[in-house]
């Protein structure tokens, strides 16, 4: 409710567009009384574009209907009855509105709630400018809307300069057509007697002189007028050009790079209302100095006055025109990316939106969009205007989308919900390349005009992927961990240990300082094409069959720090020997793809009074998918203390299956699972002095087969 409190405060523009946030689609009373419910509700929560929310979407409605009927039947009195009428209606009006369309009840709320912060918030910064940010708005936005209202005071003051402009050439032009007329008159005392020819000659050439001589000095005035007008509109144009370079190439290229990132694991791109509403007002200014320059235009056509200021205005029109087409190309933006791998047959989707649709009227014939997929090479020609003869690479259905332009939210856009590429066109492979790197892009096309068919736009949607053949190693550090705490679901990250045994296993290094890698470069095919040094996958299948078996299994034991992880045998064994016998550690296999390890320091029982650090075979997701790491740990009784001095209870019994009653209702004991090892001699190790637990130790995978087969014994005594 503290937001509709501040929202009432509001004065001038800000409170007109306030209101006019409401209406049938929305009645202002209901935010009035329900304001505390609405400021409540989790309305950012649901994905507009995920049918699969339209559940929670409905539920919302019913809750608002319901507050709304609550709201009304608590009405007391004679004004308490009008206002009990009055709410009921709205309950059964918005019932009827969306119950259809619940998700457009979420698209309208979330828009009225938005625009208010925005508006209280922008309020809060002109009262208080010198202050700084206020409520965290950062610095740079302030900039944006002090430079707003700038340029808002510099075309109120180009339109009054012009307004005068214009009251001085109509007097001009009355004034010339009185010096015509006077003209007129001493043409026609040719017919009048020599005498009073004479008289009235000499009134009417000092009275054309004086004309003449006012006319002369007026016309240089006029046209000091017109270049000084034609000089403010080129400042106004500077000015509105840097700021549309920091809110389309700064803002708005951010946000399409944390939309790259977020695709990839990294936070959420974040809304585009607030794009929306400067490119708006972009749009609004560009447009209105637009019309500004076409009345200088039309005043110089009716009055002509030699002089530099045709060619200025010829300039400056060509400079406003130059800006509102960058303005709508560049705002014409995929709100939501198709997937970064598409497979034949299997539908997607994706949303494409017009920034400043709505504010140039687009909406009122509304554009048509066509996606189509082409290959990288094609896109980066289109990139260079270069002619690509309108080939495409592949064939895609239900690729023809009307934009649709949403009263409540102001935004025009096209939703291609039941895409699918039906077939792809491959292209000539070279080298090693692979079929999983050939790269293709979907290209969204439409156009659309504004103003009246005054300007035609053809605008496509889709800078083409700009992958190099190499990155510094920090920089890929960071696409590694936001990447694996995006897929495990984690905030616990990589810490710099671990990404120094990244790189240690990427560049074959056996460095343990940090800064030593931080100018070295990994290509492409060190990441992802060639094989790591004496195996048979690359970098990035290890790194990725980490992830998968982490987010699978391992998850809750990532959170817990219980999982070191990223440590070699020979860390391991450092680590381990300082410590206890049945002090343990867990590491992902060097070896094995997707494979977790238990190393643990215990005697060697073929030397007494010898200690050594002994290795399971590792673990894989069809391991934990029989029986759990928690379980595992609990079965082998010679683990006690996780690294560095944790009882493994402490760690691990939390995670464990509880233990299975004798009998269950049909009279039947439930077998169960245990992992064994023994320990007895250096044959029971691989060649890597790991323990084989497909040959000797995991009772787990021989108790399974077992399961498998059909129950034709008696099982502890109990008839079959």
């Amino acid at each position: 409710m503290a937001l509709w409190i501040q929202a009432q405060q509001l004065q001038g523009d800000a409170l007109h567009q306030m209101q006019s946030l409401y209406g049938q689609h929305f009645p202002i009373e209901v935010r009035h009384y329900l304001a505390q419910w609405l400021e409540a509700q989790p309305w950012d929560a649901i994905d507009l574009e995920n049918q699969q929310d339209e559940f929670k979407a409905k539920r919302l409605l019913d809750g608002l209907i319901q507050e709304l009927q609550r709201k009304a039947e608590h009405q007391m009195g004679e004004d308490g009855f009008l206002l009990k009428i009055k709410l009921g209606h709205y309950a059964t009006q918005l019932k009827s509105s969306y119950d259809p369309c619940p998700l457009e009840l979420v698209r309208c709320v979330k828009h009225i709630l938005y625009t208010e912060q925005r508006l209280v918030q922008e309020a809060s910064n002109a009262s208080s400018p010198g202050l700084g940010p206020v409520d965290g708005t950062p610095q740079r936005y302030q900039q944006i809307n002090q430079t707003f209202e700038e340029l808002r005071v510099m075309t109120q003051d180009t339109e009054n300069d012009l307004r005068k402009l214009q009251h001085s050439q109509e007097y001009f032009i009355i004034q010339y057509q009185e010096s015509l007329r006077i003209q007129a008159q001493l043409s026609s005392l040719a017919s009048i007697p020599p005498a009073e020819r004479v008289q009235r000659e000499s009134g009417l050439q000092s009275r054309k002189s004086t004309l003449e001589a006012w006319l002369t000095r007026e016309a240089n005035t006029l046209q000091k007028y017109r270049q000084e007008l034609a000089e403010k509109h080129q400042r106004t144009l500077a000015l509105l050009r840097k700021q549309q370079t920091v809110i389309v190439d700064d803002e708005l290229i951010q946000w399409k790079r944390r939309q790259q990132l977020a695709g990839n694991g990294g936070p959420s791109e974040g809304g585009l209302d607030i794009l929306q509403a400067w490119c708006e007002k972009l749009a609004d200014m560009i447009w209105q100095n637009r019309q500004l320059i076409r009345r200088v235009e039309h005043l110089t056509q009716q009055l002509p006055i030699p002089g530099p200021t045709e060619e200025l205005l010829t300039d400056l029109n060509a400079t406003v025109t130059d800006i509102i087409s960058a303005l709508v190309t560049s705002t014409f933006i995929i709100e939501k990316q198709p997937p970064q791998v598409l497979k034949t047959q299997t539908k997607f989707s994706a949303t494409v939106r017009l920034l400043v649709g709505g504010k140039l009227n687009v909406h009122m014939n509304p554009p048509q969009v066509k996606a189509t997929i082409i290959s990288e090479q094609q896109a980066k020609a289109l990139l260079k205007n270069e002619n690509t003869r309108n080939d495409s690479s592949g064939e895609i259905l239900n690729n023809n989308c009307v934009m649709e332009y949403h009263q409540t939210t102001g935004t025009l856009s096209a939703h291609f919900r039941t895409m699918s590429l039906k077939r792809i066109k491959r292209s000539d492979r070279r080298g090693a390349e692979s079929v999983t790197e050939e790269k293709f892009t979907v290209l969204f096309e439409s156009q659309f005009s504004v103003g009246g068919n005054e300007l035609v736009f053809h605008v496509k949607g889709r800078v083409p992927f700009v992958v190099p053949d190499k990155v510094l190693w920090p920089q890929l550090c960071e696409a590694l961990n936001m990447k694996y705490k995006s897929e495990v679901q984690s905030d616990r990250g990589l810490s710099e240990d671990n990404l120094v045994f990244l790189a240690q296993k990427a560049f074959s290094s056996s460095s343990n300082n940090t800064e030593d890698y931080c100018n070295m470069t990994i290509t492409w095919s060190q990441f992802n094409r060639e094989s790591l040094p004496g195996r048979n996958f690359t970098f990035w299948q290890w790194f990725d069959g980490v992830i998968e078996l982490m987010k699978r299994h391992l998850k809750s034991h990532w959170n817990d720090g219980a999982i070191l992880g990223f440590l070699n045998k020979q860390q391991a064994q450092d680590m381990l020997m300082s410590k206890p016998n049945g002090t343990f550690l867990l590491r992902f296999s060097d070896s094995e793809i997707g494979g977790i390890t238990i190393a643990w320091v215990a005697e060697n029982p073929n030397k007494a009074g010898e200690r050594m650090v002994w290795n399971l075979m590792p673990f894989t997701t069809k391991d934990f998918s029989i029986r759990s790491l928690a379980d595992r740990i609990s079965d082998l009784n010679h683990l006690l203390f996780l690294y560095p001095n944790q009882p493994k209870e402490e760690v691990f019994s939390r995670y464990c299956t509880p233990p299975n009653s004798k009998a269950v209702g049909d009279g039947y004991v439930k077998p169960e699972i245990k992992q064994v090892v023994k320990v007895e001699n250096d044959s029971m190790l691989d060649t890597e002095g790991e323990f084989d637990l497909d040959e000797t130790m995991d009772m787990a995978r021989q108790v399974e087969e077992f399961l498998r087969q059909p129950m034709e014994t008696q099982w502890s005594g109990q008839p079959s």
